[in-house]
């Protein structure tokens, strides 16, 4: 096997340092059954479209559960043809050393969303969930306690708003080094046809 052409950039190595191979995701016990899928090329190419959709993959599957994000990242990256690689690594957004800082965001953001609510619509959220049909919520919830329902809630908000904004500033990231690359590439294009003539 030969080795690796060295990147031009820096973040290109880091990434490519950091994130599983296809052979050894293809190889993964829980991954087996849909292991070939893990082959395709389409789905560990950085184009303009599977980065972002990775990033925010990577980003929701890292807090919407606490352990698996993974995989859960890579089994939502196949369906919605985003980067692998790229969305497994994202999902360490949420680690065992960030953790408690991201429940401490959450359950801010929760507490601060449903104050919102309580202020402005007269509880319509609470008054949904005790209407009866989200009652087997409130009683599978009932011994855990109000902080972790609000904390719970807020990493969901957490899930899908860092999802949208991921994806969006990922992809205006991307046009940013592409339009650089292309850029300078144009340059020294021009200043070899200026050293011919």
């Amino acid at each position: 096997m030969s080795a690796a052409k060295p990147s031009k950039t820096w973040l290109a190595d880091l990434i490519r340092k950091h994130t599983p191979t296809r052979e050894g995701m293809a190889q993964n016990k829980y991954l087996a059954p849909i292991a070939h899928r893990f082959l395709s090329p389409e789905l560990w190419r950085f184009t303009r479209r599977s980065v972002p959709r990775g990033v925010a993959l990577g980003i929701f599957s890292g807090f919407i559960i606490p352990v698996g994000q993974i995989f859960l990242a890579a089994f939502l990256a196949l369906p919605a043809r985003a980067n692998v690689p790229l969305a497994a690594l994202v999902t360490f957004i949420t680690n065992p050393l960030t953790f408690a800082f991201w429940a401490v965001v959450a359950n801010k953001l929760g507490a601060f969303i449903l104050k919102i609510d309580l202020a402005t619509t007269g509880g319509a959220a609470q008054s949904e969930m005790a209407s009866g049909r989200w009652a087997w919520l409130i009683e599978m919830f009932e011994g855990v306690g109000v902080t972790v329902l609000v904390t719970i809630f807020g990493f969901i908000v957490l899930a899908v708003v860092g999802a949208a904004i991921g994806y969006l500033v990922s992809g205006f990231v991307w046009r940013f080094i592409v339009a650089n690359k292309r850029k300078r590439r144009l340059k020294r294009m021009g200043e070899q046809t200026e050293a011919f003539e």
